[in-house]
């Protein structure tokens, strides 16, 4: 352990005293410090003074203290065997409505990252940034600052099925009843890997039935499968497996009928709702 954070001192000084203070914390049951410097490491504000006093640290936590503090975690994780770390910043677009100010830098700072990766600043760590086409291809996008944009180009004029999946940026393809049934599969082998009667799931649960199930849900949402996969892994996690590994004689097909309320449905979801009668059709005038 010490060795260790040795190491992470070269790069990290003030995370590695964290560290150490933490485990001393730790081990003196000192409960009430050793929250307070967890707080402390997440970018928590108003942490006391003698919580930092006892880390030998001052001031708080800043995005450029966080990004020595990402080489000190990956340093961690390359010790104790681990391949390195899976990064994921979702729902980048959310840039686009902020103030031009706050959105220039978060840009800028995407920017930066990117290079310090491709630098080997950061080995083992693996980014994925999500956002939607308009955050990539409008102005008030990625497009806002040209050396972002080059970074980030990508040829998308030949067919999807063509697309390179080493590419800086990949193309998502929207859901349809098959990648449905797929994930549904793979969501109910995991939660079969944590009961104690795994076999039941599986034969109760058969890929008939997801196929079953996801062409009902979508068929509610007027048949767009591309809205569906949040409802269709909520009813299938609490309303089906639940039920399946709590009640022996539980069987979806017989005791079980979608049901699917507004109150439980995002606006999207809300809009593709097929109607249930002609009286329900909104007529412009």
């Amino acid at each position: 352990m010490e060795r260790r954070l040795a190491a992470i001192a070269q790069t990290a000084p003030a995370f590695s005293a964290v560290l150490r203070a933490y485990r001393r914390a730790l081990l003196s049951s000192e409960d009430a410090l050793a929250e307070g410097l967890i707080a402390w490491l997440g970018g928590q504000p108003n942490v006391a003074a003698s919580v930092k006093r006892a880390a030998g640290i001052k001031g708080d936590l800043d995005p450029f203290g966080a990004m020595h503090f990402l080489v000190g975690l990956l340093t961690i994780l390359r010790d104790s065997g681990r391949a390195g770390l899976l990064l994921v910043l979702d729902e980048v677009e959310t840039l686009q409505r902020m103030r031009a100010d706050t959105r220039e830098r978060g840009l800028n700072a995407l920017r930066q990252l990117i290079d310090e990766i491709d630098a080997g600043r950061y080995p083992g760590l693996y980014l994925i940034v999500t956002g939607t086409s308009a955050f990539f291809e409008g102005r008030q996008g990625v497009q806002r600052l040209a050396p972002l944009a080059r970074r980030l180009q990508t040829d998308f004029a030949t067919e999807a099925r063509f697309d390179n999946p080493r590419a800086v940026q990949i193309r998502l393809q929207g859901f349809d009843v098959a990648a449905l049934v797929a994930v549904g599969a793979r969501i109910r082998d995991l939660f079969a890997e944590e009961i104690s009667a795994p076999e039941r799931i599986h034969r109760v649960v058969d890929d008939g039935y997801l196929s079953d199930l996801a062409h009902a849900v979508s068929g509610r949402l007027g048949g767009n499968a591309g809205v569906a996969p949040r409802l269709f892994l909520r009813k299938l996690v609490a309303e089906v497996l639940d039920r399946v590994d709590q009640f022996p004689d539980f069987d979806p097909r017989r005791h079980y009928t979608l049901t699917l309320d507004e109150r439980e449905m995002t606006p999207a979801e809300r809009a593709n709702v097929a109607a249930a009668s002609v009286d329900e059709v909104e007529l412009k005038v």
